[in-house]
Parts: C-alpha cells; structure tokens; sequence
C-alpha cells in the first residue's frame, strides 16, 4: 500500500470500506432491480474519482444482497478502481436480518482492521423484514465498527418500513425517500460520493448524532476520526447540506 509523505513519519492509506446492502425480494422485480443495477453502474466512475482525490483512504466496496436469506455478491473488498457492478435479480422474501447477520460477521475485529476509517453502509429496502431483523441488527449494534459507521438507509416506493430503516441508520434525516425511479437514481448518487465526504474532516457544517442519540451540530474543525481505538459510541459525522430533496424529483410513475 502506498505511503504518503509528512513532517515527522509517514502517513499509510487508509482503508475505508463502503457497503451496498440490497433488497433483492420479489417486489423489487422490475423498475427498482433495475434503476439500483443501472444508477450504480453509473456512479462508479465518479466514485473512482472521489477516492483519487482524497490519498489518504483506499476505498474499499462490497455488495451484499438479501431476499430468501443473503449473500455477498463480492466476497472480499474491493479497491474501487477494480471494482465492477454485477447485476442483481429480484425474487423472494425480505431476510433482511440475515443480511444483518452476515454484515456483523465483517464489522467485527478482525476482518475490520484497527485503524480503518468508519465505514460507509448504504441499505436499501421497498419493504418490510420478513425475518426476525432485529436479531442481526442488535448483533450490529453491539460492534464499535458499527455505532462508528455513516448509516445511510434509502427507502423505496411508500410500501417500505420507514421505521425499520430509522432503526438501522439511527437517524431519520439520513432514511432517503424515493418514490419512482428518478429520485432512486439521485439518492443512490449521492450516496455512493458520501464515502468521500466522511474520509476527511469537512469545513461545512455538520451534523452528527452523539451516544446518547441527540443531534449536535459541529464547525467541522475537529478530526472526528482521531479516536478510533475506543469501545464507545463515536459520532457519526456527515455533510448534511447537499440530500436531495424527493420533492424534486415527482414526475413518472410512482411505486
């Protein structure tokens, strides 16, 4: 891996690992299995470029997919520069807590290495959890990598558990509503450049949840990722002032 140069010693990359966590259930068949295939397949590049323009982290990108039980579509990280998207199908029920389960098994240390950067999980659901999820997601919440992470939920069409996606991310601000295909490819966009947004201490304005759930607000001039030995519930801290808006995106069909 690669070493930078700085005053006093080197500084190594960072490994900063991206999750995709996908419904792959029968009611995602059709328009929503393929808006998530073809938007991800296009923000690739621009991932790529946002990781060239921050050197201190290697980005790192799995995918995960969950319908009858899950699986893990790439079964080792990825360096972004090498990953490539394979399409998904949609069929089945909602297992999410065993994506859960199998999420936990990679947050857990090791595999996650000591000094990664909080990692970057994005779920996406049009449903409700056909298993018992909060058996996983309590497994989940146990993991320091876990309460360190930048949640991201985006909740597809009005069938989708908003609640159960609040209880994942921790954050109802950061459950992203998209009701037709267009808003799922924004949300899905802005999601997938967040990892660069949280690889490095940002000078706008934050917000982020402490350990007991309340949102603080923070000038952003404090590396929130200089303690990351620590047992405890560290902030998740994340550009909140670009999400687009659902609102803007009501033309076409509505799921």
């Amino acid at each position: 891996m690669e070493e930078l140069g700085r005053p006093g010693g080197v500084l190594a990359n960072r490994p900063l690992h991206f999750f995709w966590i996908v419904d792959c259930s029968g009611s995602m068949y059709g328009d929503k299995i393929g808006t998530v295939n073809n938007a991800i397949q296009t923000c690739i590049p621009e991932m790529r470029s946002e990781a060239e323009n921050n050197p201190n982290a290697q980005l790192l990108v799995r995918t995960l997919r969950f319908s009858n039980g899950a699986s893990w579509v790439t079964g080792e990280p990825v360096p972004v520069e090498d990953y490539a998207w394979d399409d998904l199908n949609a069929e089945g029920v909602t297992d999410m807590g065993k994506a859960f389960e199998l999420l936990a098994a990679q947050l857990s240390i090791p595999p996650m290495p000591d000094r990664a950067l909080p990692p970057v999980l994005v779920l996406m659901s049009d449903g409700q959890p056909t298993d018992d999820y909060k058996l996983g997601l309590d497994r989940l919440k146990r993991l320091p990598w876990f309460r360190k992470s930048v949640r991201i939920a985006i909740s597809i069409g009005r069938d989708a558990d908003d609640e159960v996606l609040t209880d994942f991310t921790g954050n109802s601000e950061l459950v992203l509503q998209a009701n037709n295909a267009t808003a799922l490819a924004k949300m899905i966009k802005w999601a997938s450049t967040t990892a660069s947004m949280v690889s490095a201490p940002s000078s706008k304005p934050l917000i982020s949840e402490s350990g007991n759930g309340s949102k603080v607000s923070s000038a952003g001039n404090k590396d929130p990722f200089a303690d990351m030995s620590g047992g405890g519930n560290a902030p998740l801290i994340l550009d909140m002032t670009n999400i687009p808006n659902p609102a803007d995106f009501d033309e076409g069909a509505v799921w």
